[in-house]
C-alpha cells in the first residue's frame, strides 16, 4: 500500500504535560497527537519529533512525521486535530513531503528562546513563561560571557544524564542577547542540543551575571569536561522551541 509523508508543525503550552517524549504512564504531548492523528486517519500511525522538550518545556514551532495510506486535506485534518486536543496543544501546519524527510535527521538547526525577567516582580501573565532569577543580574558581565560558547565545543559540562548521542560535541552558531518587555530573551542556535544544554548554559550565564563565578569560567569549563563543576540550570518554564531549520529544496 503507497504511503504518504507529513510533516507537521505544533505549537504547544508545556505546563501540564510530562513533556514531548510518549513514556508509559505520562501525559505527554507526543502521545496525545498520535491518538488523535489515528483518528483522524483510522489507521495506527508513528510520530517522530525533531527532539523532545522536557516537562515544562513549550514550543512554538515544534516539527515531527508521520506516515499515512491515504491523502489528506490540510484544512480537513487542521480542524479535525484542534478539536481532538486540548487546548494548550495546536497543529499549525500540515505539509505533504518527501519519503526521504525526517523530522530529527534532516534537521540542520534548531532555535530556542529562554525568557528572562529582571523587575521586581514576575507579572503573573509570564510566570509559566519566564523566570525571574532570585539575585540581581550585571547584563554587562552576561554579555560578555555568552560568546564564548559559541563555536564547536565538547559540552560535557553543561549536559544532563540521558543525551542520546556519547559524543557530547554540539555547534552552537549563534547566542544573542537580547532586551525585551521586563527582562531579557536568550536566543540560542544550534546544529543539535544535548539534553538540558541550553537550561545549562543559561544557568551558568546568569552565575556569572549574579558574580557567582568568574566571567572568564567558561573555558575552563569546557576543559573540565564535568557536568559537576558548572552550575545548576535555569528552571525549564522560560524555554520556548521556537524553530526548527531544514534545507530549501
Amino acid at each position: 500500500m503507497a504511503s504518504h509523508n507529513y510533516k507537521v508543525l505544533i505549537a504547544y503550552d508545556g505546563t501540564d504535560f510530562h513533556g514531548w517524549q510518549q513514556q508509559d504512564n505520562s501525559h505527554s504531548i507526543q502521545a496525545l497527537i498520535r491518538k488523535a492523528i489515528e483518528i483522524h486517519v483510522n489507521e495506527p500511525i508513528r510520530l517522530i519529533g525533531s527532539g523532545r522538550t522536557d516537562q515544562g518545556v513549550h514550543a512554538l514551532g515544534q516539527v515531527a512525521h508521520f506516515q499515512a495510506s491515504k491523502e489528506l486535506s490540510k484544512s480537513r485534518f487542521l480542524y479535525s486535530l484542534n478539536g481532538l486536543l486540548p487546548p494548550s496543544i495546536r497543529i499549525l501546519d500540515l505539509e505533504q513531503v518527501s519519503e526521504t524527510f525526517h523530522a530529527q535527521h534532516s534537521a540542520i538547526s534548531k532555535e530556542y528562546h529562554y525568557h528572562l525577567i529582571l523587575e521586581p516582580f514576575i507579572p503573573p501573565t509570564k510566570r509559566l513563561y519566564a523566570w525571574r532569577p532570585n539575585q540581581p543580574l550585571d547584563i554587562n558581565l552576561l554579555r560578555l560571557a555568552a560568546p564564548d560558547f559559541i563555536g564547536t565545543h565538547d559540552f560535557t559540562s553543561f549536559a544532563n544524564k540521558g543525551s542520546s548521542s556519547g559524543d557530547a560535541t554540539r555547534t552552537l552558531l549563534r547566542l544573542d542577547v537580547l532586551e525585551e518587555e521586563g527582562g531579557l530573551r536568550l536566543e540560542f542556535e544550534g546544529t543539535g542540543f544535548l539534553y538540558k544544554m541550553v537550561r545549562n548554559i543559561t544557568g551558568t550565564l546568569i552565575a556569572i551575571a549574579q558574580k557567582r563565578l568568574p566571567e572568564n569560567s567558561v573555558p575552563s569549563l569546557f576543559t573540565a569536561r564535568d557536568r559537576r563543576l558548572a552550575p545548576e540550570g535555569a528552571p525549564p518554564h522560560g524555554l520556548f522551541l521556537v524553530n526548527v531549520h531544514y534545507p530549501k529544496y
